[in-house]
Parts: structure tokens; sequence; C-alpha cells
């Protein structure tokens, strides 16, 4: 299956997978708006269930497209301050 990727324009590390080069079709209206003015192409990648995919399972892509036509590669969440558990080892 091959899969077209667009990055959005107004949020970094955002990426949508959809089956047809520009075809935006399936994808629901409030999806895309959120993507910016205009999504930008960034690749053309074939998908197969043997294929790692950096940040997405190659699985769940998949399926998603086949059932939906698209997918959304969200950002990875970012450290919090909370998340750190030891206090910092400062000395006056």
């Amino acid at each position: 299956m091959n899969a077209y990727i667009y990055k959005s324009t107004k949020k970094e590390e955002l990426y949508l997978y959809i089956i047809r080069k520009d075809d935006f079709s399936d994808v629901p209206q409030a999806l895309y708006d959120s993507m910016g003015k205009e999504p930008v192409f960034v690749m053309e990648l074939e998908l197969t269930p043997e294929r790692k995919l950096a940040r997405e399972n190659v699985d769940t892509v998949i399926k998603s497209l086949a059932n939906k036509g698209f997918h959304l590669q969200i950002p990875p969440p970012i450290s919090s301050v909370i998340d750190f558990k030891e206090p910092a080892k400062y000395k006056h």
C-alpha cells in the first residue's frame, strides 16, 4: 500500500498520511483545517508489514488508511518538569 505523507504548516511534527496524492476527500474538514492553510507534501512511502517507521506502528497506519482513508501522526509528548523525580544537586 502506498501512502502520501503531508506535514502541517501550523503544528510541528504533525503528519497526515493519505492513500491518494493530493486527495483529502477522506479527511474530516476540521482536521484538514487544523493543519494550516494547506498541508505540505513530504514524501510517498510504500507501506508493508515488514517496514519500520520512526514513530508509528506500520500495522496501525495500514489499518487506519484501509478503514478511514487517512492516518494522523501526532507530535510526541513533551516532557514536563513534573516528570522529573529527583531534585537537582544544586549547591550555593
